[in-house]
């Protein structure tokens, strides 16, 4: 793989990471809700679980599912309905409250940030996981290109991909003390889960 392949994968990489979509809306709610530290998890569960996808999908995946049209009509589905059902559960997140929750025995809904396994798993139904990890292999990989080659695009996404979710998980991070007020953090929260529903827009008009 020639530098200028390289180097214009590496712009892919970063501008694709980096724009508003489901993982980064997600990323920085998580930030405001739960910080930085406690987000990890669903950081690397996001960049390990969509490096994996694009090894997947470089080795021949795509090809295969080709054949089988119908996949993807059960993908759009079945990824709209679970993100639908994450954008409920954030539009339902309410800070911690620990005084009133020892008092009435209730803890506030979705009390834990995403975890690794969930978070990588949720590359396989993000459409634009899909259209990233489509794109980038079929664009900057010649077609006699061998697993090495995929290898080093796939690293190579990872590499430049980990730093921008990180970034929106910090951004998240740092509006934390603008959003102590708890209905501002209700605002927020449905704003977020609102751009989840909107981001389904594209993927189910197709």
């Amino acid at each position: 793989m020639s530098p200028d392949t390289l180097l214009a994968a590496g712009l892919f990489a970063v501008v694709s990471s980096v724009t508003p979509g489901p993982n980064n809306t997600m990323l920085m709610a998580s930030g405001v809700n739960f910080g930085f530290r406690r987000s990890l998890r669903h950081l690397w569960g996001v960049n390990l679980g969509f490096t994996f996808m694009l090894l997947c999908v470089g080795l021949g995946l795509h090809s295969v599912l080709d054949q089988f049209p119908q996949f993807y009509d059960v993908l759009r589905y079945a990824g709209s309905a679970y993100m639908l059902w994450i954008a409920w559960q954030l539009a339902r997140t309410q800070p911690a409250a620990p005084a009133e929750t020892g008092n009435t025995g209730q803890a506030p809904t979705a009390a834990q940030p995403m975890g690794f396994f969930a978070a990588a798993a949720f590359q396989w139904i993000n459409p634009k996981a899909w259209v990233m990890a489509v794109t980038c292999m079929s664009t900057y990989l010649s077609a006699t290109a061998g697993w090495a080659q995929v290898a080093l695009l796939a690293g190579l996404f990872m590499l430049l991909g980990a730093p921008c979710s990180a970034f929106w998980v910090g951004f998240g991070q740092a509006m934390r003390g603008l959003l102590q007020d708890p209905l501002r953090l209700r605002i927020f929260n449905i704003t977020m889960a609102l751009a989840l529903v909107a981001s389904l827009y594209p993927m189910l008009i197709i």
